[in-house]
């Protein structure tokens, strides 16, 4: 598996985000496996990297929206 695939589906499924209340949750883990499926990555590496940039973007995207809510 190459790097750029695993940002390629991220990318990919950045509409794809689970909400609740004025926070971000996460992304749609199904939404984003399917889609890494459609283009034949590697679905189980793909698992253990989704999760690793659903910490880092579930943090900045609701850090933002707490500064942004601040201001």
């Amino acid at each position: 598996m190459e790097g750029w695939e695993a940002w390629d589906v991220a990318l990919k499924c950045a509409g794809q985000l689970r909400t609740a209340q004025f926070a971000i949750v996460g992304i749609d883990m199904n939404a984003a496996l399917k889609i890494a499926e459609m283009f034949g990555y590697d679905t189980i590496a793909h698992t253990e990297l989704l999760f690793s940039f659903e910490k880092g973007m579930v943090s900045s995207v609701n850090e933002a929206l707490a500064q942004k809510e601040h201001q």
